[in-house]
């Protein structure tokens, strides 16, 4: 837990008490390789910490599934639409191999928002991050070949490639693994 506070700090100073004050409603949840964090059609109760692991985002498919999004290590994962309208997802959180979390529910975050400057600071960090990163790949997929954000990938997040089976990534840059087998031939 004192890895989320560090990485706090580093946005906004937070007194032993705003601490203890947030950090007494985060619980610890783990999953295993595949294990979903939110199912399709569940509302999102919490916004969650990703201590280690990485986690797939994904709209089922009836031929195959849609990967559009990952969270990794030290960042906030949440279907934050669900989660802000306290409607139904329509998309599937999964674990990539094992995946540990440190989780506040929608309500106990509407009380840390309430009771301090530090969490609404904390909570629209953490908003605007998922917002930034949402924002840069849908600008990738209008502007960018499939070939350059696979190299974005490849250069900004080095852990994808080594860590996400290719097939996910090929969905994720909106190809085939197919074709996604050509341009890495091309490129090495």
């Amino acid at each position: 837990m004192e890895k989320i506070r560090t990485l706090f700090e580093q946005q906004v100073s937070m007194s032993d008490h705003d601490w203890e004050s947030f950090s007494s409603k985060l619980v610890k949840a783990t999953y295993t390789s595949k294990g979903k964090i939110l199912n399709l059609g569940e509302v999102e109760n919490y916004l969650s910490f990703i201590v280690s692991g990485i986690i797939r985002y994904y709209v089922p498919g009836e031929e195959q599934d849609l990967t559009f999004g990952f969270s990794f290590e030290n960042e906030f994962a949440s279907a934050y639409d669900s989660f802000l309208t306290r409607n139904p997802s329509s998309y599937v959180l999964e674990a990539l191999g094992s995946v540990q979390l440190w989780r506040i529910s929608y309500e106990d975050l509407q009380t840390v928002y309430q009771e301090s400057t530090v969490g609404n600071i904390i909570g629209r960090n953490a908003a605007e991050g998922l917002f930034l990163k949402k924002s840069k790949r849908e600008l990738s997929l209008l502007k960018d070949s499939a070939e350059e954000r696979y190299l974005k990938i490849f250069s900004e997040r080095p852990e994808v490639i080594r860590e996400i089976p290719l097939k996910y990534i090929a969905s994720y840059i909106g190809i085939t693994p197919q074709a996604l087998s050509r341009i890495r031939k091309r490129i090495s």
